[in-house]
């Protein structure tokens, strides 16, 4: 039996959403989860329990940044990969200190981001 890969991916643009779910090619099955702030995504994280998260840093409601330190304060050994097109050297750091595991600038390259999934798989 194959280990199913649970993804959660956050980001208030559902275009974002959908783009990046049709971006990740692993050979592994995967079910994807969607929020589109860090309110929700918090909710996701404890129900789902997910393998990897993708978290847009800039959103409504409560940034990723927030939402990053929240499920990080909830189970430290969460895999959170930051996306984010605003992508400063400051949300780098800010976010790396906050527990993220990796670091995505969007527009993403397809090989660079399947390549940084699986590190993480």
């Amino acid at each position: 039996m194959r280990k199913i890969i649970k993804i959660l991916i956050c980001d208030d643009s559902i275009t974002i959403r959908k783009k990046l779910q049709g971006a990740i090619s692993i050979d592994k099955e995967i079910e994807y989860y969607e929020a589109k702030n860090g309110v929700e995504a918090i909710k996701m994280y404890k129900d789902v329990s997910p393998n990897i998260v993708f978290m847009d840093i800039i959103m409504p409601e409560q940034d990723g940044i927030e939402a990053l330190k929240q499920i990080m304060t909830y189970d430290p050994k969460a895999v959170v990969i930051m996306l984010s097109s605003v992508g400063t050297k400051m949300n780098l750091k800010v976010a790396l200190e906050s527990g993220a595991s990796d670091f995505i600038q969007k527009p993403w390259d397809i090989k660079n981001l399947n390549t940084v999934l699986s590190k993480y798989i």
